[in-house]
This record gives structure tokens, C-alpha cells and sequence, in this order.
């Protein structure tokens, strides 16, 4: 469903301040009675009421069953198989009662039918694409409702300069009327958790894909000494890129002592980073910092989840 605000006032909302951005943002009450919802006469045996059954009082207002912490909605490129996929493992890697028992995603694709990257056209190409479906996949996303979304996209890979991301970010949020986790707003929080100025980017992009993710950091106000993009000329291909190389690149072109990195940056959402920084972090002493965690990490402490979580690297476990 949509949520207007005469809904967010009528049901039992909360406003929340993020852990992270200290913005109050509303959560709506998925819960609200009735829910669930019965067609009479209810319960069926057999095609007729279960008269020794009872009934399910729903104005009680059940949560949903596996997303009763929290319901997310992620929207990915429909070319992305990794991001989903990591953000899963957080989350069954933690299910201990004080960690993400019950927190739950619901994944939208928004459809790209050209996803080739080979050329400066395709990816101009790529953005139309992904902005044009944006909106659409967003109506769709809000049909299972969930309480805040994340954004699954490098958007500075097809869009140059922090304000020019931060526009069309500020015209989906209106959209949807609800909150959004977004790298932009991520990666700067983590890298300011370790002080990091000095950052290293590694992502899939080709010459051009780079430069834009240079400058939205620089814009940020990191510097950045280096970047290593590995030309990806297909969408879906970049899961398709080995974990040996991601960690080749990182030892040998990124943390190198010439360089002197306070952190590793990684971007790309196509881009399975999870292993690379629980193998890399112990060996290099500095944070490696891959674009899904990071994201997922700022959408649950904003969202009141602050415990320790494990096997996926430092800044789980200390901030």
C-alpha cells in the first residue's frame, strides 16, 4: 500500500531519531488491526466454517511472522544477484533474540532490459533505465509494506556529483513517504566512525564509472589516493568477478605503503564484498568497507538495532 500521511497519523506510527543521521523519520504500523484481515465465516473446514475452531481475534493486530522487528524493502537493479543474497547472511549469520530475529526484506527489481556498461552511451543508457523505473518499482515495493528502504544501487556510478544523486534520492522519498538507506549517506557515516580521510575505491566501473564515484567522495569530503574499477562491460556479469582478484587488487593496487589508506571503499551492489573484508581486514588494519553491508549496517542502526553483529567485518562489531 501507499502510505499517506492521514494514514501514518490514523494508525499506531511511531517517529524514531536515526542512531547514525539524527533525522526523525516515521514507522508506520504494518501491524494495525485488523490484521489479518478475514473473509467470513473465517476459518474453513472442508469448505465450511470450523465451528470447534475459534476464532483469530484480529484486532489483536498479528505482525507479520518472519519480519516482526522490522520489514525492509531493498530495490536492486534486476541484474543484481549479490546484494539481496549478502544482506541475508547478515541477517541468518545474527538471529539471536538481541540481533535480527525478525527483521525481514522485501526485494523489488527495477527493470533494466539494456544493462550493457561497454561504452559512455550505455551508460547513459543504464541511468535513464534505472531512474525511469525507479518510481514504478517503488509502487510495487510498497505493496507488501514495509516500514523503510534501501536503496540498492551505486547511484554514483551512473550519476556525477552529490548533489545531482541527492535530487532524485529527495523526489523518491517524497514518493514513497518513508525513509531510505542510501550509500551516499552510509559511507560517509562509517568512514567517519574510524576517522578514515585517505580512502581507496575498488568497485566494477569502468574509466568513466570511477570518476563519478570519485567525486561523489570527494564531494563528501574524503580524498581519494586511488581507484581500481575492473571495466565490467555487463551488468550481471559483475557477481560473476572472483573473490582472488577482488583481494589482488585490494593488496597490490590499493593498501599499498605508498598509498597509506585509513580505509578501503568498495562500490558496486553486483559486487560480493562480504568475504574479501572478513579475510582482508586482519591482515591490512584498516577498514574494509563493501558498499551492501555498509548500506544494510546504516539502515539498522538508524533503525534502533545497535548490538555487535558478527562475520561481517569491523564495523559491525564496533560501531
Amino acid at each position: 500500500m501507499m502510505y499517506s500521511q492521514d494514514d501514518i497519523n490514523q494508525h499506531n506510527a511511531h517517529i524514531i531519531t536515526g542512531a547514525l543521521s539524527g533525522k526523525k523519520f516515521t514507522i508506520p504500523d504494518v501491524n494495525a488491526a485488523p490484521m489479518p484481515a478475514l473473509a467470513a465465516p473465517g476459518v474453513i473446514l472442508n469448505g465450511k466454517k470450523a465451528e470447534q475452531f475459534g476464532e483469530i481475534d484480529s484486532s489483536v493486530g498479528y505482525p507479520d511472522v518472519r519480519s516482526f522487528q522490522r520489514k525492509f524493502g531493498l530495490l536492486i537493479p534486476a541484474t543484481n544477484t549479490s546484494m539481496e543474497h549478502e544482506l541475508w547472511s547478515i541477517i541468518f549469520k545474527n538471529q539471536a533474540p538481541n540481533e535480527l530475529a525478525g527483521v525481514g526484506l522485501h526485494t523489488t527489481n527495477v527493470a533494466t532490459p539494456s544493462p550493457q556498461l561497454a561504452s559512455a552511451e550505455d551508460l547513459l543508457n543504464y541511468q535513464r533505465q534505472f531512474m525511469t523505473g525507479l518510481k514504478a518499482s517503488i509502487d510495487s515495493a510498497l505493496l507488501s509494506a514495509p516500514q523503510y528502504l534501501i536503496m540498492g544501487m551505486s547511484l554514483e556510478h551512473i550519476i556525477y556529483g552529490l548533489d545531482q544523486i541527492r535530487a532524485p534520492m529527495k523526489e523518491v522519498e517524497e514518493h514513497s513517504k518513508l525513509s531510505w538507506a542510501t550509500w551516499h549517506d552510509a559511507a560517509p557515516a562509517a568512514l567517519k566512525k574510524f576517522g578514515a580521510k585517505r580512502i581507496g575505491l575498488i568497485s566494477p566501473f569502468d574509466t568513466q564509472g570511477n570518476k563519478n564515484a570519485t567525486k561523489m567522495f570527494e564531494d563528501l569530503g574524503f580524498e581519494v589516493v586511488a581507484s581500481v574499477g575492473f571495466s565490467c562491460a555487463h551488468a550481471m556479469h559483475i557477481a560473476h568477478l572472483p573473490d582472488w582478484a577482488k583481494e589482488k587488487a585490494v593488496m597490490e593496487l590499493l593498501a599499498t605503503k605508498a598509498n597509506q589508506l585509513d580505509a578501503v571503499v568498495q562500490c558496486g551492489t553486483n559486487m560480493s564484498f562480504i568475504n574479501v573484508t572478513e579475510k582482508l581486514e586482519p591482515i591490512l588494519g584498516i577498514p574494509v568497507l563493501g558498499i551492501n553491508a555498509v548500506t544494510f549496517w546504516y539502515a539498522l542502526r538508524e533503525n534502533g538495532f545497535l548490538n555487535p553483529l558478527s562475520g561481517v567485518g569491523r564495523l559491525f562489531r564496533e560501531f
